[in-house]
């Protein structure tokens, strides 16, 4: 894939479609930056790359203007790594039972999540008493307990949009992570056009980044191949479990995000976080996305959906697939 067949931004504010067409300039996007952004976007069988409509970048109430110190961040890589780790290591305490193979390899960090065991003595009595396989919550409920909110999967309220995602319970506030958008993470020069055709869920990265969010068929198959490889002994480094209709992490479910329509406003915006080195070992097997390649040097890209506003019970969330950067 080539970065020239996006939509992308001329110098005279117009905006130059992924096939050459011109479309006329708009005054909205004087003095802006394009942020060629499209999770929707797929190869069809010409072997042309095909974007999603051009008319959100038209409409003023979805376009988001981020100052230029921000970086296009809403909130920032701290608060977003404060999140991750506090879900994932609720996740992983509540799945105890099942992390001593790993535990045995790391006695301090043993440790220390049974001090934190200790600070819970219900939890730690059923814990250590029973052994069961099975959770004290679901990884839903577990969210809601731990974030004040929980999503799931459900029939869009948008007419023949599919599958949309849902707040069920709680609350969530502004600029809260609300879920992430999983897959496999393809550099911009490597292989992806098998995987690509047809398929609506490759989302790209402002700098060209490609992760594929789909979870059949060949991308299914490459995501578990990837997961499979980089596996140390009892330590997964990446979770599978969102390939399935029952996920580990309760935040991956964020390919299935819609985009706004002229209705349904935007309440969540596309985040890029790079996983930091000094990410937990044994946190990682919550981590939804997989590098293609393994000798890739550069961080584990992720990215994040952050609340744009104050999201209610029974709301779905609506994403723009597209962001004017000021």
């Amino acid at each position: 894939m080539t970065s020239g067949t996006f939509p992308s931004a001329s110098r005279d504010g117009g905006v130059t479609s992924g096939i050459g067409k011109r479309l006329p300039p708009s005054p909205l996007h004087s003095g802006c930056s394009l942020t060629r952004r499209s999770p929707r976007l797929g190869l069809t069988g010409d072997g042309l790359e095909r974007s999603a409509p051009l008319t959100p970048y038209l409409s003023a109430e979805t376009l988001r203007y981020v100052p230029e110190d921000c970086k296009d961040k809403i909130v920032s890589d701290e608060d977003v790594l404060e999140t991750l780790l506090k879900i994932f290591k609720a996740l992983f305490i509540n799945d105890f039972t099942r992390q001593m193979n790993i535990l045995a390899l790391l006695p301090e960090v043993k440790s220390t999540y049974l001090e934190l065991l200790h600070l819970q003595p219900s939890k730690s009595k059923i814990t250590f008493s029973c052994y069961e396989s099975e959770n004290m919550f679901s990884p839903e409920e577990l969210l809601f307990h731990t974030l004040g909110f929980s999503i799931t999967r459900n029939q869009s309220s948008l007419v023949s949009a599919g599958t949309g995602v849902f707040v069920t319970r709680g609350f969530v506030p502004k600029g809260a992570v609300v879920a992430m958008y999983p897959g496999t993470v393809y550099q911009k020069y490597e292989p992806i056009f098998f995987q690509s055709i047809g398929n609506p869920f490759i989302f790209r990265c402002i700098d060209g980044v490609l992760i594929d969010g789909n979870d059949k068929g060949i991308s299914k198959a490459v995501y578990r191949s990837c997961s499979r490889r980089d596996q140390l002994g009892p330590f997964h480094m990446s979770d599978v479990s969102w390939l399935t209709p029952v996920v580990q992490n309760p935040l991956a479910v964020g390919q299935y995000v819609n985009n706004c329509s002229p209705d349904k406003a935007a309440n969540v915006c596309y985040q890029e976080f790079d996983v930091p080195e000094c990410f937990p070992i044994e946190l990682k097997q919550y981590l939804p996305n997989v590098t293609y390649s393994h000798d890739i040097q550069s961080p584990l890209r992720c990215v994040v959906l952050v609340a744009l506003r104050d999201i209610k019970q029974g709301e779905e969330l609506f994403s723009n697939y597209y962001t004017i950067v000021n």
